[in-house]
């Protein structure tokens, strides 16, 4: 048994706040990336990058037809309203695509909110590219205001054949205590 002191009681503290010291290392350092690889592996979580894509001219492939689902849901205490202005979209693979997404802050105080995109199936999301995203940045909105925050991306030409329907869909958060108080808005 190692003995740090004469001193049994501090002997266990220190003993308990190494173990609790190696448990949070053991998470941040092992698990999260044990976590990513997994996913990857796995095919699933399809997280999307959180940068631009720079389109390349390649061409629209006019001979498929690919759905796209729009979902939007507010994380628990969120009050704003959320959502896609329309639920689906039909787009030819190569062609550059835009919507937009409305948020309505109905409370007086202003607020800052952060979207965070997930794409379904998991494998499509390698091929699914927003040149313009709402996603990008934190998005601020006065008290009892309205905004539309556009949407612009390209599905890839080289998406699978047996991928008819991407499901994009966006968790709104409220991140105005992390924005460091100050909300700057449109």
């Amino acid at each position: 048994m190692i003995r740090l002191s004469s001193n049994p009681v501090a002997d266990t503290v220190v003993k308990l706040a190494l173990t609790a010291v190696a448990m949070f290392a053991f998470v941040f350092v092992v698990m999260v990336p044990l976590y990513d690889v997994l996913c990857d592996a796995l095919g699933i979580n399809g997280k999307t990058s959180g940068e631009a894509y720079t389109a390349v001219q390649a061409g629209v492939d006019e001979s498929r037809t690919v759905t796209i689902q729009f979902v939007a849901t507010n994380n628990e205490g969120m009050p704003w309203e959320f959502g896609p202005s329309v639920n689906t979209m039909k787009v030819h693979p190569g062609a550059s695509n835009d919507t937009v997404f409305y948020a309505y802050n109905p409370l007086p105080n202003a607020m800052v909110a952060q979207t965070i995109p997930s794409i379904s199936p998991a494998r499509a999301a390698a091929y699914f590219h927003k040149t313009e995203c709402f996603c990008f940045n934190q998005q601020p909105l006065d008290g009892e205001s309205r905004a539309d925050m556009p949407l612009q991306f390209i599905v890839d030409r080289d998406l699978p054949p047996e991928i008819r329907t991407i499901t994009l869909s966006y968790t709104i958060f409220d991140v105005t205590e992390m924005a460091g108080g100050t909300v700057a808005t449109r």
